[in-house]
């Protein structure tokens, strides 16, 4: 039999022996947990690694398909970065600066600016005092219609490098979007001084010519667009609108004459046909002494066009070539 003093002590000794063991028994339990977290952080890391490779690469391809086929798609391309590629930038290899270009593009086009920013703070990295950056840049804040801001940048460009055609277009456009016509038509001219060749900017300088009724100015840049695409009867029918506008004997002669280049080059142009009609009308109508001979030959023209119009509206075929008609409309 123990004493009071030794039954007190057993009691003791076996209550710190429990205890310990609860211890022990709670940091097992804890380390276990601990151990079972990591283990399921790295096959969630290794998951997300493997995600956001795969379908990298055939977001790539898809990525580069509509560049190669100059296909916008600005939403699906913002949709692909915010899948894929926002989390894994590293992973683009050799594509990484065209890929992040193209999604910036995308993001002013959809108005999500911040993804444009961070494509933009990438590009930085790796080119710091890229020109080509900068336009991007400035695309944003034109998007974000911080216009001063904007034209701050280009101006930037353009007096390190005359020649950077882009900057120069960029800074047009934030002028034409003001509404600075005049400043927009003061730098379309001496962009064209450099870029004579430049297709776009001679079509663009007309439109704001004729915006501020400036025909004779619209024509003549209506003619050198003709002298580079000759074939092109859309060109031929709006340099015959603006003559025709313009109004005069002479002018509705030459108006006459590109309007019938316009139907030998498409016959199926019925906006070049009703020209036709107009033109030779208002001729009539001008020239009340114009010999009988003329005036027969004349009246014969507007016969011929009003039967040829009757019966390009009437031809029931017509509405099913109606996607050919649109295509021919493309300048």
């Amino acid at each position: 039999m123990f004493s009071r003093n030794e039954h007190s002590s057993v009691i003791r000794a076996l209550a710190s022996s429990v205890h310990q063991t609860k211890m022990f028994a709670t940091f097992a339990v804890r380390d276990t947990e601990q151990v079972r977290l990591e283990m399921d952080d790295r096959q969630r890391h290794k998951a997300q690694n493997i995600y956001c490779t795969k379908p990298t690469s055939k977001d790539l391809e898809q990525l580069k398909r509509y560049r190669d086929n100059n296909d916008r798609r600005s939403r699906e391309v913002v949709q692909i970065w915010e899948d894929t590629i926002s989390s894994s930038i590293e992973n683009l290899g050799k594509e990484k600066h065209i890929v992040l270009e193209q999604v910036c593009i995308a993001a002013v086009d959809t108005f999500r600016l911040n993804i444009a920013q961070r494509c933009i703070q990438e590009l930085y990295k790796d080119f710091p005092n890229s020109s080509r950056v900068k336009i991007l840049e400035s695309m944003v804040y034109e998007a974000d219609e911080n216009y001063n801001k904007a034209l701050h940048v280009l101006n930037d460009i353009i007096k390190q490098d005359c020649t950077n055609s882009a900057a120069k277009k960029r800074k047009i456009a934030i002028l034409k979007a003001l509404e600075l016509n005049t400043e927009a038509v003061k730098e379309l001219t001496e962009y064209l001084k450099t870029f004579m060749a430049d297709v776009e900017a001679w079509q663009e300088l007309s439109e704001i010519y004729i915006n501020e009724h400036d025909y004779g100015k619209a024509a003549f840049c209506v003619e050198e667009l003709i002298l580079h695409n000759p074939h092109n009867h859309l060109l031929h029918q709006r340099f015959a609108d603006i003559k025709y506008t313009q109004g005069g004997i002479e002018n509705l002669e030459i108006a006459r004459t590109y309007y019938y280049q316009a139907i030998k080059l498409n016959p199926k142009n019925i906006r070049a046909l009703y020209g036709i009609y107009l033109t030779t009308t208002a001729v009539l109508n001008s020239q009340k002494n114009l010999p009988q001979k003329k005036k027969d030959s004349a009246l014969k023209v507007v016969d011929w066009t009003l039967k040829q119009i009757k019966k390009k509206y009437s031809d029931a075929e017509a509405l099913e070539d109606i996607q050919e008609c649109l295509a021919a409309l493309e300048i």
